[in-house]
């Protein structure tokens, strides 16, 4: 299974991958683009990343999340590219034969997700302008792709 795409968040066909009648709970997590109070007036973010090494990295993270809770499935989709306010980034799926360790095998997974991937965001704003994320610029001699 990948785990970055250029298009919208099949949310859907992540449900599907880890439901299974021995499988008591699901938990699904979404992150989308905002724009907040404090945000300012965001059009969309430029999602850019080392493709090669999300891929790694968020398998890795799939595969941690399985072991700690044994029984369980999780999978989950980050997107790549200019994401619309309102649109989903991020998408983690999980289900457990319990509710209560899907919600915590799904929280773990966004959270590693989100320390760990690759990824760089960019604000486009309703003028045209742009600016990196506080802490979201690529390193020097990284080149992330963007779809």
């Amino acid at each position: 299974m990948r785990f970055v795409t250029p298009r919208p968040i099949d949310v859907l066909g992540l449900l599907t991958t880890v439901t299974g009648p021995e499988l008591g709970g699901t938990a699904l997590f979404i992150g989308s683009v905002r724009r907040g109070d404090g945000d300012g007036p965001v059009e969309a973010i430029e999602y850019s990343a080392y493709e090669d090494m999300l891929e790694a990295e968020f398998s890795k993270i799939m595969a941690e999340t399985a072991a700690q809770w044994p029984g369980s499935r999780v999978a989950g989709m980050h997107r790549v590219g200019r994401v619309p306010v309102g649109e989903s980034s991020v998408a983690i799926a999980a289900a457990a034969p319990h509710r209560a360790d899907a919600f915590a095998a799904c929280r773990y997974a966004i959270e590693q997700a989100k320390k760990r991937l690759p990824v760089w965001k960019k604000e486009i704003f309703e003028d045209g302008s742009a600016a990196w994320r506080e802490g979201d610029q690529p390193e020097a001699g990284i080149k992330p792709k963007i779809a």
